[in-house]
């Protein structure tokens, strides 16, 4: 009788998302472990030869199966979770991290990549060998007996932690609605309207039905005239898996005839946590996370986790991130309490609104904005349908890289997942899958991720083209017509691609430096940041717009009207994310003191902040970039690669034609020096090979309205 064969197996070309079964996860990994643990057996073994190509077709070709393989139950679990899933990959986690840090801190390889000749080797080799060597005293490689053990109980409690953690934020945002009435959803676009009305259908239910995703939450927040709707929507929000959380009802009709919490006492609020059987209480998930990897910092040599992150980054120091951010607030601030006066006195003159609350921001500078300039995010909104902002994104980068891309087929894991192509003069270069939708069961947010790299097998001696991931958590359409994006849409999808470019355009065939491995952590996002600016040209977007009714392009007029408003509460929005950063970097600088994070962010509003949350907001519980991702001690990143990118894009504005219309020949330039090089050489000698010199922060005080 013969058997189904288990698709994780399967290595012939493109993962087999759609037949993939938890089932089938435990008895692929029992393949792929074992043969992973027999490569790494027998590459270190005392007479195995310390040579890069031998040790390559043994041991980096079984675990980059196991890559493979696990970052497609990763990717599932992620956009497609289920409890038959969750459980699986719950089950398999300590598997897979068991092996990998047991392979990163194993001192015979270690020893082994050591003893490689340095001139055996070609200058993207050198590379990845000069990094494998720092991971490997990162990973532990030099530690001893009790330390080393301990190191790898740490590796898998955090593994599990940060996964809970992330489970909890899912479930959180998942499992809270709200039935409303239309009356008390006044003000709110039309299509919001009908999104909520059949979710309230599906759920056969009258009236509708909101939840915490970015494609209800915001537009809520933005235009409802009721502050009371506005306050639920707000505290549910900042106040997911966390102490302040309530407790969801059973039944979602319940939650509109709940009586009036008092919200200006965080001791009214809620109950004990205890005393709320489906809580996902993320305070003691932070305050674990935090002491293992100050646990992990001392046992490496370092004070602190700072340290041991900023060791694979461009920043030198804590003490130089934080140096930057507070320079960088010094010189928002005067920006960001002109942002607040201007709040203050439009909210108390134009809508009666003498004491806002943090709820009432949004909406108060959705109505500024309309006032000052004559435009509305909604009215914009209708001008980006999706399909025509996808042929607008695809033009450019078609334009400035000389690419084609083109559909594609794949086996997928949604039917509203696509998947695409890229090729030069006929020839492949990378494909992608583009899932947009928001839904449940998908985290929240954006983000770009590799299903395989471009690297040149050893094992086969042939080229395997890199294939990325491009998530976003877009609204649906309506009544037949494509979905709508905003702006700030438009963007994020942008700069998404950005991260897929960075990673599919590589040039370089050695798969640890090749698209974004091996590139500096607060440097990836350069790319990215750096296709944000195209929404901001006329040349560009007036591709990329078609009016969901009519068909008419965005309307020069309007768009002069969303330049002029291209820097509105600029710095407000720079000190939200300062705050965000030196939070962060203060977290993992401060060992034992962090158990009591929400007093450290506290102390941080103080320094940077010009608007005070309520004291039960509990943002931190809901911070998956550092606590579930990759950016602990790394989201100054976003601050930091906003210079990089603002004095790169700089280089196409010294350039652009009459028109604005970027020049090809800078394009190239920047595809080679930054793009195509990957991580085969520092960060900074690949800016510096673009535009000749180091990067200065005036671009991006320009950009950004903050220039003097």
């Amino acid at each position: 009788m013969l058997t189904k064969a288990n698709p994780l197996l399967d290595f012939s070309d493109l993962p087999l998302f759609d037949v993939i079964q938890p089932a089938d996860i435990a008895p692929a990994l029992d393949v792929l472990l074992a043969n992973a643990e027999k490569a790494l057996e027998t590459v270190t073994a005392a007479d195995y030869p310390a040579n890069w190509s031998q040790m390559a077709t043994v041991l980096d070709v079984n675990v980059e199966k196991l890559s493979r393989a696990w970052g497609a139950v990763n990717h599932l679990h992620s956009v497609a979770d289920s409890p038959e899933l969750r459980a699986a990959y719950t089950e398999a986690l300590p598997r897979v991290t068991a092996f990998y840090t047991r392979m990163g801190s194993d001192e015979r390889l270690y020893a082994k990549y050591k003893a490689i000749p340095s001139e055996s080797l070609n200058s993207e080799q050198r590379r990845a060998h000069t990094l494998a060597v720092r991971n490997f005293v990162l990973s532990g490689a030099e530690l001893q007996g009790q330390a080393k053990v301990r190191f790898a109980e740490i590796q898998e409690r955090l593994a599990d932690v940060s996964q809970k953690f992330s489970e909890n934020v899912l479930d959180a945002t998942d499992q809270w609605s709200l039935l409303v009435t239309t009356e008390e959803l006044a003000g709110v676009p039309a299509d919001v309207l009908e999104i909520t009305k059949a979710n309230a259908e599906k759920a056969g239910l009258q009236g509708h039905q909101l939840s915490l995703k970015m494609p209800c939450y915001l537009p809520v927040m933005q235009f409802a005239h009721s502050s009371a709707l506005r306050e639920k929507m707000y505290r549910a929000y900042v106040t997911r898996a966390s102490d302040q959380s309530e407790t969801k009802p059973a039944d979602p009709k319940t939650l509109t005839s709940r009586p009036e919490e008092k919200t200006s006492d965080s001791k009214a609020s809620t109950s004990k946590p205890e005393d709320k059987t489906d809580l996902q209480d993320n305070t003691k998930c932070i305050q674990e996370i935090l002491a293992l990897r100050h646990e992990e910092a001392q046992l490496l040599g370092y004070s602190n986790y700072a340290e041991v992150s900023l060791a694979s980054k461009m920043a030198q120091s804590p003490t130089e991130v934080m140096t930057f951010l507070r320079d960088l607030a010094k010189r928002a601030r005067p920006y960001a309490e002109k942002d607040v006066a201007e709040l203050r006195e439009f909210a108390s003159k134009q809508l009666n609104l003498k004491d806002p609350q943090a709820w009432d921001w949004s909406y108060i500078g959705e109505k500024l904005k309309e006032a000052r300039y004559a435009f509305s995010e909604q009215e914009v909104k209708m001008y980006f349908t999706a399909p025509k902002v996808m042929a607008g994104l695809f033009k450019i980068v078609e334009t400035l890289f000389e690419v084609s891309i083109r559909k594609d087929t794949a086996p997928v894991w949604h039917e509203g997942v696509e998947f695409y192509r890229i090729e030069r003069s006929g020839a492949l270069i990378g494909q992608f899958y583009l899932d947009p939708g928001a839904r449940n069961g998908k985290r929240g947010g954006a983000w770009m991720d590799d299903v395989r790299a471009r690297w040149l097998r050893p094992d086969t001696q042939q080229l395997q083209s890199p294939v990325a991931h491009l998530v976003c958590n877009f609204a649906e359409g309506t009544g037949g017509k494509p979905p709508l994006l905003t702006h700030d849409d438009v963007i994020t999808l942008f700069h998404e691609c950005g991260h897929g470019l960075h990673h599919m355009l590589t040039q370089i065939n050695e798969r640890d430096v090749s698209g974004i491995s091996g590139v500096e952590w607060d440097a990836v996002e350069l790319p990215s940041q750096f296709m944000e600016n195209f929404c901001w040209e006329w040349s560009v977007l007036h591709h990329m717009t078609a009016h969901v009714d009519t068909g008419e392009p965005l309307p020069r007029e309007l768009f002069d009207k969303m330049l002029a408003a291209k820097n509105f509460q600029s710095g407000l929005q720079t000190l939200r994310q300062i705050e965000f950063s030196l939070f962060d970097m203060r977290l993992h600088c401060e060992g034992e003191k962090a158990q009591n994070f929400m007093q450290i962010l506290q102390e941080v509003r103080d320094e940077v902040s010009v608007l005070q949350p309520p004291s039960w907001s509990r943002t931190p519980h809901t911070f998956s970039h550092i606590f579930a991702g990759g950016y602990a001690a790394g989201y100054y990143s976003y601050k930091w690669a906003e210079v990089l990118s603002a004095d790169a894009y700089a280089a196409f504005e010294e350039t652009a034609a009459p028109d604005g219309s970027p020049n090809i020949e800078t394009g190239r330039k920047y595809r080679q020096a930054i793009l195509e090089a990957g991580g085969s050489r520092t960060a900074m000698e690949s800016f510096k090979a673009f535009r000749g010199r180091e990067p200065q922060l005036d671009a991006l005080l320009r950009h950004q309205g903050m220039g003097n």
